[in-house]
């Protein structure tokens, strides 16, 4: 079953795109009109090709979500990098996003931003595993309304050089609440719970607040007859 995803203080209005594109779509839209104006056909080509990128890069999607309170919602667009059980207990999915995925954020659960830690750091090729630790990064964590406790990390990549945020600690988010986003490709790296099923693996393409990463175990009740 999915639901419309309500459109939240911090989300957007009606028109699908980023606020952080702006001040690049608008210049270069200009710039496009005075280019074609001038008859500059190779500067008109140009541009119109970067036009058409930006647009696409900050594109911004609102649509019908899973419903569910024992539902992982992924929080980025990309394809998954790796998906495994951890030393430390977790469960750990990573998802690299490309030029030409959304990169706005979304969160994967129902709850509250208990911590938050932006850490500066380097620009590596987000793809390699090594960046998880060594790129500027900016970690979540929540505290869900079903009990559990995930974490999540934005982590910029080799041409991103920004990272937004959207929230702030304390703050009650839906699922799928938008909650920041990273220019111009990156990964966001999530840790899950032992007691969720992961629903993914490595090469699987996924999209924010719409493909479900893990599912919550049930518990099983046992009667008073069976004891």
């Amino acid at each position: 079953m999915t639901k419309e995803l309500p459109i939240p203080g911090r989300a957007r209005g009606k028109i699908p795109f980023a606020p952080e594109g702006w001040p690049f779509i608008v210049p270069t839209a200009i710039l496009l009109v005075v280019s074609y104006i001038a008859c500059w056909t190779v500067v008109s080509t140009v541009l119109l090709i970067l036009l058409l990128f930006l647009l696409n890069f900050f594109r911004d999607p609102n649509h019908d979500m899973p419903l569910g309170d024992d539902l992982f919602i992924s929080p980025a667009n990309g394809k998954v990098i790796r998906a495994e059980m951890m030393e430390e207990g977790h469960q750990r999915v990573d998802i690299f996003m490309n030029v030409f995925d959304v990169h706005v954020n979304r969160a994967p659960m129902a709850g509250r931003i208990s911590a938050m830690d932006y850490i500066p750091g380097k620009f590596v090729n987000a793809d390699f595993d090594h960046a998880s630790e060594e790129n500027e990064r900016n970690r979540f964590e929540m505290e869900c309304d079903n009990g559990s406790k995930i974490s999540f990390t934005q982590i910029s990549g080799l041409v991103a050089r920004r990272i937004v945020s959207y929230v702030s600690v304390g703050d009650q988010l839906a699922a799928g609440e938008r909650i920041g986003m990273i220019r111009f490709g990156s990964r966001v790296n999530c840790e899950i719970p032992a007691d969720y099923v992961l629903n993914v693996t490595v090469g699987d393409k996924v999209s924010a607040g719409l493909s479900i990463i893990a599912r919550q175990r049930k518990q099983e009740v046992v009667s008073d007859a069976e004891v």
